[in-house]
């Protein structure tokens, strides 16, 4: 009789099973295919929209985290927490903030990572519209693709400002705001950020 086919696990710890998109909207855009390790060695890097249908969203959020000089350039005063190119060290803070984050909410890590993006993701933007010389901001809906880019750009800004000149470590950083952003908190930088996104365009209508 042979042996029964062992599910595949990140890590060989949190399955993929029973992981729900609760963002109906965003389940083409998150992939959840089931990997040991977030690592692909980029193999989708030069092909169009293959990080939506080809890359797990766990790989996404790590590769975003490591962009060079991301977390410093886009918050004014911060300066990165992380070094960039530090893929494997990196994976290991994100096992040991998956850790933490099962230990602290006993929810799998996936799950509430999931949660996390879709609490941040804006459904509505501003966009400028020119007319005869004149410029005036105008209300659009945002397409489900980036707004899961966005969502992970707005965790991994959160995540930035959460470390800079904090005594904790990274990963306890990582953890607290992910579950933070799952519980859909406004002590979340990155739900606060994606509210503000969502009121200035309603102000824009």
């Amino acid at each position: 009789m042979s042996k029964a086919k062992k599910e595949i696990q990140l890590y060989n710890k949190w399955p993929f099973k029973d992981i729900k998109v609760k963002d109906r909207t965003l389940e083409d855009y998150i992939n959840l295919k089931p990997i040991i390790v977030p690592h692909s060695a980029g193999r989708h890097e030069h092909k169009r929209f293959w990080k939506s249908s080809k890359v797990s969203i766990i790989e996404r959020f790590s590769n975003r985290l490591l962009s060079p000089g991301f977390i410093g350039s886009k918050i004014k005063g911060h300066k990165s927490s992380y070094n960039s190119g530090k893929k494997s060290k990196l994976l290991k803070n994100l096992e040991n903030a998956f850790t933490l984050i099962e230990l602290l909410t006993e929810q799998n890590p996936i799950q509430v990572l999931v949660d996390a993006i879709c609490n941040s993701a804006p459904r509505e933007e501003t966009t400028k519209i020119a007319m005869g010389g004149i410029s005036y901001a105008s209300a659009v809906d945002i397409a489900p693709q980036r707004r899961v880019d966005l969502a992970i750009k707005y965790i991994v800004q959160a995540i930035g400002a959460r470390s800079h000149l904090n005594v904790k470590q990274f990963e306890e950083n990582l953890a607290q705001e992910l579950i933070l952003a799952a519980d859909n908190s406004q002590d979340s930088r990155a739900v606060k950020r994606k509210d503000e996104i969502e009121r200035i365009a309603v102000s824009a209508r």
